[in-house]
């Protein structure tokens, strides 16, 4: 009765059911997974917000395929605060950057054509590739001391079926941004083989080493499509706002417009209410941004301070994002690891290999947890290490 690409196992993994065990028994869980921002204390504008959400304009249905002029308009104004030239015509509304890579597999991808994914990197690509019919093949990432893309590997991935390269700017979890030498060589390869460059940057605000970061949106070469939008940038995911912008060279984009169009024009799927509010909404991402990383340098600091003092664990470099990876000796499988830690000291953490790690020797921790239960949530997971 049901399509083979919902064939995926539905069977609670191990720490999954250790986690639900923990929550039944009513015992307090200090979770260092924790990156949902309406749930950390951060301070909202919220009368600003309902205010926008209010207004008499949104009982007006005013169909757009790309979205009503205002709310891309804003959109754009966000690109050229940062020194791009964003067309608001270029830009197309999704309620989500996961409807974002739906729009854009449609767009290129026959069933069983193929998209570069780097790795590590994020588990949701997955499934948004399988309910697409789209084949994921990996290319690495490896670390030096600095993240970069091993581009021998990823050459050596493409082949006849390959529609497009995906890049996380910077990646999630490992927090390090595509270099501009990086940038360029990516665009040289997909503009020679008639590929499209896929540029996730929902995490593109929260730099920790970099003052001057190239956003993909500005990217001429080659056919390209960023990605973004509030529920990172403002902190507010449930407002399922979120956009592509167009790149790449005139004809190309003409083209992809005009198809994207069709394609948004079917499912109409971004609120009213929220693109009405969008520019209140993109407005609000100071304030969010400003408390953010004020609590990502203190939790850095709070990490750093401890691990100093424990030297069988270390923290791997971060440009940018919410997470912290740790790295630990190969003592024990890291879903174990994560098992123990839950049950002996109730801390629950990430193993990496659920970023597609390689190693079974690295932790995923989110540094958006309040500062009090990262501290000893922390001296937990590193007293169970010793």
């Amino acid at each position: 009765m049901f399509a083979k690409r919902t064939n995926w196992s539905l069977e609670t993994n191990r720490l999954s059911a250790a986690l639900a065990a923990h929550r039944a028994s009513g015992k307090r869980l200090l979770d260092l997974t924790h990156s949902n921002p309406t749930e950390c204390g951060f301070q909202y504008d919220e009368k600003a917000i309902r205010e926008a959400l209010s207004g008499g304009e949104v009982m007006a249905y005013k169909p757009n395929p790309r979205g009503l002029p205002s709310a891309r308009a804003a959109v754009a104004k966000y690109y050229a605060e940062k020194g791009v030239g964003v067309s608001a015509e270029e830009i197309f509304l999704t309620a989500s950057t996961s409807e974002a890579y739906s729009f854009v597999f449609r767009l290129l991808c026959d069933p069983d054509a193929e998209m570069l994914v780097p790795s590590p990197s994020y588990p949701l690509f997955d499934f948004l590739a399988e309910i697409h019919d789209v084949c994921l093949i990996r290319y690495p990432l490896i670390d030096d001391g600095a993240w970069q893309i091993e581009f021998a590997e990823l050459e050596r991935a493409i082949t006849d079926r390959t529609r497009g390269i995906i890049v996380v700017h910077p990646n999630n979890p490992t927090g390090h941004y595509v270099k501009p030498a990086e940038m360029e060589r990516l665009s040289q390869i997909c503009a020679a083989r008639d590929l499209a460059l896929i540029a996730d940057e929902v995490f593109f605000d929260f730099s920790v080493e970099h003052d001057e970061l190239r956003s993909f949106a500005a990217n001429s070469q080659t056919l390209t499509f960023t990605m973004s939008g509030v529920s990172k940038i403002s902190g507010l995911p449930q407002m399922k706002a979120a956009w592509v912008a167009l790149g790449g060279p005139e004809n190309l984009k003409a083209q992809a417009a005009d198809r994207l169009e069709v394609i948004a024009d079917t499912f109409l799927s971004v609120s009213a209410p929220a693109q009405v509010a969008l520019p209140v909404l993109l407005a609000q991402r100071f304030g969010f941004q400003q408390q953010l990383m004020a609590r990502l340098q203190r939790n850095l600091a709070e990490m750093d301070q401890q691990l100093a003092r424990n030297d069988s664990c270390s923290r791997l470099r971060i440009e940018g994002g919410w997470y912290a990876v740790l790295r630990v000796p190969k003592l024990l499988d890291d879903e174990e690891f994560a098992i123990g830690l839950l049950e002996e000291h109730s801390v629950y953490i990430h193993p990496g290999h659920f970023y597609d790690f390689s190693e079974p020797t690295y932790l995923v921790i989110s540094l958006l947890v309040p500062e009090k239960d990262f501290a000893e949530g922390l001296r937990r997971l590193l007293r169970f290490l010793s």
